[in-house]
């Protein structure tokens, strides 16, 4: 099959082009000329690998299943999911509950799925062995974790994971807060101020800079999740000086919405580390701009509507965003000035890099045939009609975003 666009976006920038696909994988990148298909002017991109992804299945099927995660993915251009080891129970910490996620995934999905392991205290031993089982590396928290099933880790027990792991070059992911430096919450539980008060941003830059001296004394390849926090921005600019395997991502409720406009009581905003201030997002993207936040990715934490309910400090802590990460990104990018190759390089080919997916994330020759086709000058408003979750609790109802998602090809 050969698709043709005036805009394909391949690692030499976006130009008109013929892919020419065969049996699931990119044979070519010619001229623009004759195809089987012609997408006029329409984008035809590399499909998004969006590397932070909460399923929840097994154990929370309720709160979101493999089927409508992988549905959702599809329907905004995603088509490579990165699955993380926390809220599914049993939490994927060890071979025997990685195999058991695997069954679970089988003949339910629309996109392709990979797998994060996790580190909890006590399973160093697994993690080698769930490396060859197929993990793509390990995530861990430094705070609570929300779920009992996931418990997080001490320096001690982190490092330990670190000098396993670096060996390997797999990467561990951290959470990057420190609970000694939260706070309790105070005033209006129903303000959002009272839980922004509670997660404050020295929690997160004191937990960076922790990650920066294991990074330097293990040789791990670390990385920051969901950096809410532009406080350090010039700890990922010293790593980067020092050129140490250590980075970072953002999301896009953090480049998106800010604390200023958060509603009292609109619990679907909360999530850990919090939406920070309007000027605090602006320095993300200026971070985006520097090439010191390497990927954007969704960090899709669905749940039961139910748990959402109740003040800031009661609620779940998670937002449902894995259908709109390509809108969402691509609204905020256009504004400031941004290209669609930057909009590649943050969400299709640094996440694939992270997640060691070397087939993944461009047009290339050689690749797997994952691609999105799409309209970055149409827009849409968010409504629950579209929404492909399993629940359609998201603070992004209402929202009027470009980029409108025409059509996936999976391999």
């Amino acid at each position: 099959m050969r698709i043709r666009s005036t805009r394909v976006v391949t690692p030499e920038g976006t130009q008109p082009a013929t892919v020419e696909i065969e049996a699931g994988t990119i044979a070519a990148i010619e001229p623009f000329g004759p195809a089987d298909r012609d997408y006029g002017d329409l984008v035809i991109m590399p499909g998004l690998v969006d590397s932070h992804v909460h399923v929840n299945e097994p154990g929370r099927t309720q709160w979101e299943g493999f089927e409508t995660a992988t549905r959702a993915a599809a329907a905004g251009g995603v088509t490579t999911i990165v699955d993380m080891p926390l809220n599914s129970i049993p939490a994927t910490t060890s071979v025997a509950a990685l195999e058991t996620k695997q069954r679970a995934l089988q003949g339910k999905c629309a996109v392709n799925v990979e797998l994060w392991g996790g580190v909890v205290p006590g399973n160093t031993a697994e993690l080698l062995p769930m490396l060859e089982a197929g993990a793509r590396g390990f995530k861990c928290f430094l705070v609570p974790s929300g779920v009992d099933e996931f418990p997080h880790v001490n320096e001690t027990q982190l490092r330990e994971a670190a000098k396993t792991l670096a060996p390997t070059g797999a990467p561990l992911l951290v959470h990057a807060e420190l609970e000694k430096h939260l706070l309790q919450p105070e005033g209006n539980r129903n303000d959002y101020d009272s839980w922004l008060r509670s997660r404050p941003a020295e929690s997160e830059d004191r937990a960076i800079e922790l990650l920066l001296r294991a990074c330097r004394d293990t040789g791990a390849r670390i990385h920051v999740v969901h950096l809410s926090s532009a406080g350090s921005l010039e700890l990922l600019a010293q790593a980067r000086l020092e050129g140490l395997p250590f980075s970072a991502e953002t999301t896009p409720h953090y480049l998106h919405f800010d604390a200023e406009n958060i509603p009292a009581g609109r619990t679907e905003f909360k999530c850990a580390p919090p939406i920070r201030s309007r000027e605090n997002r602006e320095r993300l993207w200026a971070g985006l701009r520097a090439g010191l936040i390497d990927l954007v990715v969704s960090d899709h934490s669905p749940c039961l509507p139910e748990l959402k309910r109740g003040d800031f400090i009661a609620a779940w802590g998670g937002i449902a965003s894995l259908q709109f990460l390509l809108p969402v990104v691509w609204t905020g990018a256009r504004s400031r000035g941004f290209t669609l190759d930057d909009i590649v390089r943050w969400c299709c080919e640094a996440p694939a890099r992270l997640a060691r997916l070397p087939r993944k994330g461009s047009i290339t020759a050689g690749h797997d045939a994952d691609v999105v086709i799409w309209s970055p000058e149409e827009r849409f408003v968010v409504d629950e009609e579209l929404i492909h979750h399993r629940h359609r609790t998201t603070p992004y109802l209402g929202a009027q975003l470009y980029g409108v998602v025409k059509e996936v090809i999976t391999r």
